[in-house]
């Protein structure tokens, strides 16, 4: 593969966005530290990796179904591309065939289900079902979630809560063990932020793609409700996200470590004011993209960061 194809295929998978997946699995494996069941094995850097790479194929066949989907339905032909959002181009300016694109998009999903199927028998039948979750999000997502203002639940539980839960359950969990006491609480309650941040950031995204994919037949939050109350929507996810963070450690669930990841508050902040304000203005909303694209990765990976400093 040549170097220009490497540049294509890594713009065509939207490569800086898939450091979210390593995240998500980097909470999962600090909680199989902080609460490792007595399942008699040590921590396995093998089935870390496996996990990571499962989870980072599942984002890029997400990625790619997405880009083939936006080329038939000829979303990508009207959107307004943008750093972080309208896809990648890589098809409508012809460096790439949409069936290449499916095809790839397919093999990855397919290895993505393996690793899990791998992990159902070994670990836990309850990574299975978020498998088979996973596999549905990105499957249904343009044919059926997006146009039932289901694609942003169904984004932050595929691409957020259920890879933290997920990836804990594979690294400590034994198949004979019963569903009372799998998971711990705080393992439960730290898996919500980078759920709801996950959906959030499918939902600021849509903002400037509104006319385009309403055209293309979706039908998003953004399109059901209209931009202004759709911002009000997003502000109160991330007020939901932060108000848990700060929650955890007065009722007992966390160490105070846990406010690493109030740290980008501010940014969460100004994004949602932006998006109450300038929704509609495509100039203004775009730094709010970017606000929003460090607020989510910053806040998962402090969250990991605090986990590993209570454990090492």
């Amino acid at each position: 593969m040549s170097n220009n194809s490497v540049k294509v295929w890594m713009a065509q998978v939207r490569a800086p966005f898939l450091i979210l997946a390593v995240f998500l699995v980097v909470i999962g494996l600090a909680f199989s530290i902080k609460y490792p069941h007595q399942t008699g094995l040590d921590f396995s850097w093998l089935h870390a990796m496996m996990l990571v790479f499962g989870v980072l194929l599942s984002h890029i066949s997400v990625n790619l179904f997405n880009e083939y989907s936006d080329f038939k339905t000829k979303i990508d032909f009207n959107t307004n591309r943008t750093p972080f959002s309208g896809g990648s181009g890589m098809i409508t300016s012809g460096s790439t065939s949409p069936e290449r694109v499916r095809a790839v998009g397919i093999i990855t999903l397919m290895v993505s289900l393996a690793i899990g199927v791998y992990f159902a028998i070994v670990s836990h039948w309850m990574v299975l079902v978020f498998a088979i979750i996973g596999v549905f999000s990105v499957l249904f997502y343009t044919n059926f979630l997006a146009k039932r203002v289901l694609g942003e639940l169904f984004a932050g539980l595929a691409l957020g809560t259920f890879v933290v839960l997920g990836t804990y359950i594979a690294m400590t969990a034994s198949p004979g063990m019963t569903i009372k006491g799998l998971i711990p609480a705080e393992v439960i309650w730290i898996s919500i932020p980078p759920g709801i941040l996950t959906s959030l950031l499918l939902l600021i995204n849509q903002f400037p793609d509104a006319e385009a994919d309403k055209a293309g037949g979706r039908r998003h939050l953004v399109i059901r409700f209209g931009w202004k109350r759709a911002s009000y929507v997003y502000t109160a996810g991330m007020f939901a996200t932060f108000a848990i963070i700060v929650l955890m450690p007065l009722i007992g669930i966390s160490s105070p470590w846990i406010y690493l990841a109030l740290l980008p508050l501010p940014l969460g902040i100004k994004a949602s004011v932006t998006a109450i304000k300038h929704g509609d203005d495509f100039g203004k909303i775009v730094p709010a993209l970017g606000s929003n694209v460090i607020t989510v990765l910053a806040t998962d990976l402090l969250l990991a960061v605090a986990l590993f400093i209570e454990v090492l």
